[in-house]
């Protein structure tokens, strides 16, 4: 059995070491919170996961260096907008370690995806990205869920394969770092766009166009940045896609209904309560299709929508009105 470090103590980062503790490996949490530190090692509770009873396997401390000392492998699963900084608070105790992507993102300053932000911030590091349609809801009480891990280096697909898979889990492989990466990034944007839908009422006609039309969307800025064309329509794109557009697990689709039912930006990361990733994707992604020259009428409209005021409703009559095109 393996020990493992995983940073970030969200429900993502606590159902992933759920998940690896009952496989029987020893699992050590950071949180930079001193609250969920304790709530996890004193009450074996996760606020964010209620009901869960944290496994013995799983300890949570404060220290970067005593959480990654004498572990296998990173999974690193803090908000994307944290990653940059986190990262080089521990960079220095990674030596040959692997480094697991978990979060789905980019850095909005920069522009850059995540694993962009480790190479340049560690050049050495063995880079890994983990990624699929997997609500840590259902990952931390062991509903059937399949994923992918990308990576340049064979040892670490063998790696994370072989430490993650049983009955449970399958996990697939690929050496597109960059596409399932971005797959899983610009999937929340349309799972935001779906929960506006959602929010002013449209049907299962509208849900299928805005998927279809949105997995083009993505996969066009996707190959323009390097991804492979075929990944978008694997786990990480399509799958990921369809999961966290239709179900209520999903935060980025539950802050669009929000918007869609009137209520202020604010207000909804505000009832969310937690790191809505669509947001600031949004914006990369509209900075992007500009910046590449790529058609994303959805992306655009949606951006419109947070940013510059347009009504829910004027943005489905906009998208419905475009000029005349072949698929």
């Amino acid at each position: 059995m393996s020990k493992i470090a995983i940073i970030g103590s969200g429900s993502w980062g606590v159902a992933l070491a759920t998940h690896l503790a009952k496989l029987g490996n020893q699992i050590k949490i950071w949180s930079f919170d001193e609250e969920e530190k304790r709530l996890i090692n004193e009450e074996r509770k996760c606020k964010f996961l209620p009901g869960l009873v944290v496994d013995e396997k799983i300890t949570c401390s404060n220290e970067l260096k005593e959480v990654i000392q004498g572990t296998e492998f990173i999974l690193h699963v803090t908000p994307s907008k944290f990653t940059r900084e986190t990262f080089r608070q521990y960079k220095q105790y990674v030596d040959d370690r692997p480094v697991i992507i978990c979060s789905k993102g980019f850095e909005k300053e920069s522009l850059k995806t995540l694993d962009e932000v480790i190479l340049e911030e560690l050049p050495t590091a063995k880079v890994g990205v983990l990624s699929g349609p997997s609500h840590a809801e259902e990952v931390s009480i062991s509903l059937p869920t399949v994923l992918v891990v990308a990576s340049q280096y064979d040892d670490v697909l063998k790696m994370i394969q072989d430490t993650f898979m049983c009955d449970e889990m399958r996990i697939y492989t690929s050496k597109d770092v960059k596409g399932v990466e971005l797959g899983g990034a610009l999937k929340n944007i349309i799972a935001f766009c779906a929960g506006v839908a959602a929010g002013i009422g449209l049907g299962d006609n509208s849900f299928a166009a805005l998927i279809t039309r949105g997995l083009s969307e993505l996969a066009r800025l996707g190959v323009e940045l390097g991804g492979e064309q075929e990944t978008f329509y694997g786990l990480s794109g399509l799958g990921d896609l369809i999961v966290t557009c239709l179900s209520e697990h999903s935060r980025n689709r539950k802050a669009g209904k929000l918007i869609g039912q009137g209520k202020t930006l604010e207000e909804a990361k505000k009832e969310v309560g937690m790191v809505i990733e669509s947001i600031d994707n949004i914006e990369v992604a509209y900075e992007l299709c500009k910046m590449h020259h790529i058609d994303m009428p959805i992306v655009e409209t949606v951006y419109q929508v947070i940013y510059e005021n347009l009504k829910p409703e004027e943005a489905v009559k906009k998208l419905m009105t475009r000029d005349k095109k072949s698929e």
